[in-house]
Formats: structure tokens, C-alpha cells, sequence
């Protein structure tokens, strides 16, 4: 099957996608805000703190899942030199993507973020270095004869200097942040902002509307995304020769985390059956497996635990859509499972301190990760970095990213 028509064949998919990203701005927007002013200062802070507790655990629990497999399974035993590569990685500095993170944050223009984020680029600059005369510094001077031309050429070093840049993607967090103290805002100025808070609780009610009327065509958006992802794989020898194990090791400890670790966490917290819990969700996490975005996943997130599972919804509109931007579990499993493992391939023991610093960046990482698919290759670099790993090395696993990022949306929803 040809490129175009795979992307003929796809495209009842790409409409879903289109629908439910059409959603997320508003959605994230209005629940935030409606969420913040319904609570009181006192309950907010605890919530929050909550939350945040809570996101921090089971990040930390997906690292530490992902670490262990990878070391017991071992996948990367067998070297690189017959393995296949795919695609040019992107150069990221890690200072420059924390930086980009907290930027992201406070967007000068909230238009602009409904739709770019801020990210830094790279541009190289030559460095000539001076003549020297006597032994101290001089003006240019003109060069004489060839072997100080040869000398200046060979002496002249590149520099990589960082430029503001952007992305397409919607800054969610910076969205967040904003509606956030909007809320806040509002609710403090009780009946003088009443108005405002029945605003947005009725554009909070009129977008779920809408995402019930979507949901009904989900069913065949998610069959056609999928099968449209199978279809386009040139060649799945790849993925089952070379990259197997590793894909093996994902899976499972996706599943570990997913069907062991957190019902576990909810049961110690809230003493009620996980699978109950779980079974409620069904709908969300079969679309997070189809979208590969737990940022379009979350407007059917909102509906299903708001209709299916009765949870208020003070809470739910507060907790999701910060969880969804900021707790990905997966992508945190995944890049410090994929660290280890480009270790492994290139014959590289890791001690102790270095798998400890994998584990803290890759739980940083996440964090800056876009819920958006194939978000996690971005900040893998910084991870890789971190312990002077080699970055073009992620090129050894784009082959198998497309079917492994599926899982990581399911893990990585909000809801975790």
C-alpha cells in the first residue's frame, strides 16, 4: 500500500484526533477555572498538595518498575551493530529544556498558546581565534603568507548558541497555570465574581455536551488509527528481531505498573476494588490507546468519571486536567527503561549513582512532556545526557515508538 493511500485509509482516524484536540483548549480552560472558584482557599491547598503527593508516587513507582525489568530482562545484551536506525534525533541541552519547561509555564500571550509552545532552537556561530603578537592581544591584522591562514582555519571553532523557537503544540501548562490563579481569582471575590464562575460552568457543560456527541463516533476513529499504524509499517521483522526484548520489557513493565502497582495504590487508599474503578474507565483508556495523546483523551476522561463513575465534580475538574499535563507516568517508565537499555547495546556499566540519576531526570522529564504522541523522544535526550549517554542512539528505537507510545498513553492518563 502506497504513503497516500494509507493516509486515504486513515483518515476517519485523523478526524477523531482533529475532534478531540478541537476540545482540549476549552475544556482545560473552563474545568480549571469552574474547578478553583468552587473551592475555598483552604480546600484548594489541600487538593493540591494531595495531588501532587500522589503524582509524585507513582512517577517515582513507574521509574523505579521500569528500572528493575530492564535490568532483570536485560535486552540489550547483544550489542548495536545490526541493529536497525530510524529518523535524525534533535539536539536538546538540558539546562535549555528546564528553562523551556518553567517558560511554558507564563506564555506572554495566551491566544498564541492555544496553539504554540515555546521551545529553544540551536544556531552555530564561528569563533576566529585572535592573532596574537609579542604575546598580547592586537587588532586584526592582515595575514602575511598561507601556514597562518592554514593556522586561523584549523584553530576556528563552532559554537551552538540557543534562539527562542516554538512548537506546534498547545501549551497546556502554561493554560493551566493560568486558569489556575484565574480561578483562584474568581472564587476570592465571591459575589462580585459570580458571574464569571456561572460563564464558565455553563461552557464547561456546553463542551462535555459536545464530547458525548463525539463519543459516539470514537468506536471508528480508534479502529481506523490503529489499523492505520499497522499498515504503515514497512517492515515488522524489525520490530520482532531486533527490537523484541526491549519491546517485551516495556510492555510488561507497563503492565506491572498498570495492573499491580496502581490498583494496589487505590486500594491501600480507598479500600474499594481497583478493577471496578478500572472498568469505568474503559472507553478513556481504549481512546488513549488509539490517539496515542492523553491530551485528547481527556475529554472522554472528564465524561467517564463524571457519568459513569459519579465522581464530583469539584474534584475532577481540578485534578485532570493537571494530572494530564504534568503526570506521565509511562513516558517516566519509558525513558529511564530506554536509557538503561541504550546502555546495555552499547557495552556501558552503569553504577549505582548514574542509574540513580536516570531515575530523578526521567521523573523530571516527564514531567515537561507534551501529552502528545511520540512527546517522550524529546526528553529522553536530556535523560541520555544526564550520564553522558549517546543521543543518536534513540534512533535504535523510533522503529518501535509508534506501538509502544500507546501504552504509555494508557499509563500516563490523568486518572493514574
Amino acid at each position: 500500500m502506497s504513503f497516500r493511500q494509507v493516509k486515504y485509509f486513515s483518515f476517519p482516524g485523523e478526524l477523531l484526533m482533529r475532534m478531540l484536540q478541537m476540545m482540549v483548549m476549552p475544556l482545560i480552560i473552563s474545568s480549571l477555572v469552574t474547578g478553583m472558584a468552587a473551592l475555598d482557599s483552604k480546600a484548594s491547598g489541600k487538593m493540591g498538595l494531595r495531588a501532587v503527593i500522589y503524582y509524585t508516587t507513582t512517577t517515582v513507582l513507574a521509574v523505579i518498575t521500569g528500572i528493575i525489568m530492564v535490568l532483570i530482562i536485560h535486552p540489550g545484551g547483544g550489542g548495536k551493530d545490526k541493529m536497525h536506525r530510524e529518523g535524525k534525533i534533535e539536539k536538546v541541552h538540558s539546562a535549555d529544556a528546564f528553562m523551556d519547561l518553567v517558560r511554558n509555564m507564563f506564555p506572554p500571550n495566551l491566544v498564541e498558546a492555544c496553539f504554540k509552545q515555546f521551545k529553544t532552537d540551536y544556531t552555530t556561530r564561528k569563533i576566529t581565534p585572535v592573532i596574537m603578537e609579542n604575546g598580547t592581544l592586537s587588532p586584526p591584522v592582515v595575514i602575511s603568507n598561507v601556514t597562518q591562514a592554514v593556522k586561523l582555519l584549523l584553530e576556528a571553532t563552532e559554537e551552538l548558541i540557543p534562539v527562542p523557537g516554538s512548537v506546534n503544540s498547545v501549551n497546556a501548562l502554561g493554560l493551566v497555570v493560568f486558569s489556575m490563579s484565574f480561578g483562584l481569582v474568581i472564587g476570592a471575590m465571591k459575589e462580585e465574581g459570580r458571574t464569571l464562575e456561572e460563564f464558565f460552568n455553563c461552557l464547561n457543560e456546553a463542551i462535555m455536551r459536545l464530547v458525548a456527541v463525539i463519543t459516539w463516533y470514537a468506536p471508528v476513529g480508534i479502529l481506523f488509527l490503529i489499523a492505520g499504524k499497522i499498515v504503515e509499517m514497512e517492515d515488522m521483522s524489525i520490530v520482532g528481531g531486533q527490537l523484541g526484548m526491549y519491546t517485551v520489557t516495556v510492555i510488561v513493565g507497563l503492565l506491572i505498573h498498570a495492573l499491580v502497582v496502581l490498583p494496589a495504590l487505590y486500594f491501600c487508599i480507598t479500600r474499594k476494588n481497583p478493577f471496578v474503578f478500572i472498568g469505568g474507565l474503559m472507553h478513556a483508556l481504549v481512546t488513549a490507546l488509539g490517539t496515542s495523546s492523553s491530551s485528547a483523551t481527556l475529554p472522554i476522561t472528564f465524561q467517564c468519571l463524571e457519568d459513569k463513575i459519579g465522581l464530583d465534580k469539584r474534584v475532577t475538574r481540578f485534578v485532570l486536567p493537571v494530572g494530564a499535563t504534568i503526570n506521565m507516568d509511562g513516558t517516566a517508565l519509558y525513558e529511564a527503561l530506554a536509557a538503561i537499555f541504550i546502555a546495555q547495546v552499547n557495552n556501558f556499566d552503569l553504577n549505582f549513582g548514574q542509574i540513580l540519576t536516570i531515575s530523578i531526570t526521567a521523573t523530571a522529564a516527564s514531567i515537561g512532556a507534551a501529552g502528545i504522541p511520540q512527546a517522550g523522544l524529546v526528553t529522553m535526550v536530556i535523560v541520555l545526557t544526564s550520564v553522558g549517554l549517546p543521543t543518536d542512539d534513540i534512533s535504535l528505537i523510533i522503529a518501535v515508538d509508534w506501538f509502544l507510545d500507546r501504552g504509555l498513553m494508557v499509563c500516563s492518563l490523568g486518572i493514574d
